[in-house]
């Protein structure tokens, strides 16, 4: 008689994830650490899963637990389930080049100042396709944030497991609003505010080391939690802030902001991090080949 239809009686998947993790580490702190929960919640999963097979699965003993013989069974298991899960989810989400939607993580500063801009002309050209915009910054990962591609400055090191696609290089320097430069500055770096961010705090130090600027005491310093801001405060008058491209072609060209010494190149780049090439995906394929036209374009 065929099973198929047979009732799994299974505890939750949550579950057996916190019993992986407790289970690996043979601590329910050390789990509770790794899965960003509480000691008390993976207790309760715990728990559950050991009122629902009858069994105890640890040993408990002196505020340390050990695994017993049903709980290595368990484990393995467990473990193979679930790396066969998180495989074929992996292989899915590679190959679901039908889904309307593209997931892009981008940089705040950057989605903020140039890419959100330049969205509804994208929207203009690929209707069929959806831009489903994330904003987040440094290391990430594809698969756990369930994101197709990621566009980051490459100013950490990217894991050899992703593909890189180099976007364009990276030139900054001090910019400013022309009438605060007029009336404040005149040539004189040391006249002006300095406007710093806490996610660039080195890029005063790192201008003035490029260009090989003597040591200038500024008249006052201005700090931000966020590169953005600080842009926006060289905007509105505040002082002056070291702005790169591409975040601040646009107020270049449109005379928001002024960059009285030029701009030099950082060292640093922008990059596309995909999974896979882009060309694998003709969703990825579009969007970059479209983001690169706009980041060359003069």
């Amino acid at each position: 008689m065929s099973n198929s239809h047979r009732k799994r009686r299974l505890p939750p998947l949550g579950a057996l994830t916190a019993f992986e993790a407790a289970a690996r580490h043979q601590s329910f702190s050390r789990a509770a650490e790794e899965l960003h929960i509480t000691h008390g919640a993976i207790s309760r999963a715990v728990a559950q899963i050991e009122e629902r097979i009858g069994v105890s699965l640890f040993i408990r003993r002196n505020r340390r637990v050990y695994l017993n013989v049903a709980g290595q069974r368990l484990l393995k298991t467990a473990t193979e389930t679930l790396d066969a899960l998180s495989q074929t989810v992996e292989e899915i989400h590679r190959h679901d080049k039908a889904s309307p939607f593209l997931v892009v993580s981008c940089e705040p500063s950057l989605a903020m100042r140039w890419l959100m801009p330049r969205l509804g002309d994208f929207r203009e050209q690929f209707p069929d396709l959806h831009i489903d915009l994330r904003m987040a910054g440094g290391p990430i990962d594809l698969l756990a944030e369930n994101c197709d591609l990621a566009i980051r400055r490459a100013d950490y090191g990217i894991s050899e497991d992703y593909h890189i696609t180099h976007l364009c290089e990276e030139l900054s320097g001090p910019v400013c609003n022309q009438e605060y430069w007029l009336s404040h500055v005149k040539e004189d770096l040391s006249a002006g505010s300095w406007l710093h961010s806490r996610t660039r705090p080195e890029a005063w130090n790192d201008w003035l080391s490029r260009v090989d600027h003597e040591k200038v005491v500024p008249k006052n310093e201005l700090h931000f939690d966020h590169f953005f801001y600080a842009l926006q405060a060289a905007q509105d008058k505040l002082g002056l802030a070291i702005g790169s491209t591409p975040l601040v072609a646009d107020d270049l060209i449109n005379q928001r902001l002024i960059a009285p010494l030029g701009i030099v190149p950082t060292g640093y780049h922008y990059a596309l991090v995909t999974l896979d090439n882009p060309n694998y995906d003709p969703r990825i394929k579009v969007f970059s080949e479209w983001l690169i036209a706009c980041l060359n374009k003069k």
